[in-house]
């Protein structure tokens, strides 16, 4: 019994001290995101960058943090950096009105006039740019735990308004369940990547002996076809490809490598 009454101390002081942990590293979150929105407001750019970086690393993403770095590029001007940052955030704050007016406001500056026309899967589904992954797998979780309350109902009341009701919640559980997928999809395959130095030369290999093809300027959305000792192999279009290092570039989502050069975290668009 004694030592029954120790293990369930033990147990209870090592939950306890997760907890104080948990809260605290909460509490560190704030202050560093507090840190460098303060340095924003006073104009010391570089360090909130660094701020919002430092949060980023230790797996505080999100929306805001993304769209304050964004900014803090911005006002640095470091436009290829400002708009992957928004790009990232984008994923996560779909339908955030300042966000997308600062992305747009930043691409209007790029040099190089690339348009990227959206595919026949956000053509259909036009409302999977306005919610996030997250909110996507929320509200299919929610319709499929509605979609089977209704089913058990179903075995105790045959109520003609209950079967109307069960087919519109299933319509509606399939459509969700549809668009959770196609977002994940699209994601998962997302292999764009923004032009992140002032100028890079486009070879024709990964070698810098190799023949110069074109040149393209920061901020300019590539996509990334793949990587190859420390080169990336990008497209602009179906005629225009080539290789340039993997630092002149940052991934929009997926597996991405910070401005700094340090690896990020993979994001999940939620």
């Amino acid at each position: 019994m004694r030592k029954k009454r120790i293990w369930l101390i033990i147990v209870l002081l090592t939950v306890g001290l997760s907890v104080v942990s948990d809260t605290c590293a909460d509490m560190g979150w704030e202050e560093t995101f507090f840190r460098a929105n303060q340095a924003y407001r006073e104009g010391h750019f570089q360090e909130a960058i660094d701020g919002y970086l430092s949060l980023i690393r230790s797996g505080k993403e999100g929306g805001p943090v993304y769209y304050n770095l964004g900014n803090a590029y911005f006002k640095s001007n470091q436009l290829g950096r400002a708009i992957w940052a928004y790009e990232r955030a984008l994923l996560l704050t779909p339908r955030d009105p300042d966000l997308r007016f600062n992305l747009s406001h930043a691409k209007d500056q790029i040099q190089d006039a690339i348009e990227d026309p959206r595919g026949a899967i956000e053509m259909i589904f036009f409302w999977l740019r306005s919610f996030s992954l997250r909110e996507l797998f929320g509200g299919f979780a929610g319709l499929n735990l509605l979609f089977w309350s209704i089913l058990v109902v179903r075995f105790f009341n045959r109520s003609e308004w209950l079967y109307y009701l069960f087919l519109f919640v299933i319509s509606l559980w399939f459509i969700a369940g549809l668009s959770f997928g196609l977002k994940y999809y699209r994601i998962s395959t997302d292999d764009r990547a923004v032009v992140l130095q002032k100028e890079v030369d486009i070879l024709a290999g990964p070698d810098t002996a190799d023949t110069v093809l074109f040149k393209l300027h920061e901020g300019t959305v590539v996509h990334h076809e793949r990587s190859e000792d420390g080169w990336s192999l990008i497209r602009v279009s179906e005629k225009n490809r080539g290789w340039t290092t993997a630092g002149a570039i940052g991934r929009i989502s997926g597996e991405a490598t910070l401005p700094d050069g340090e690896e990020g975290k993979v994001l999940s668009g939620g």
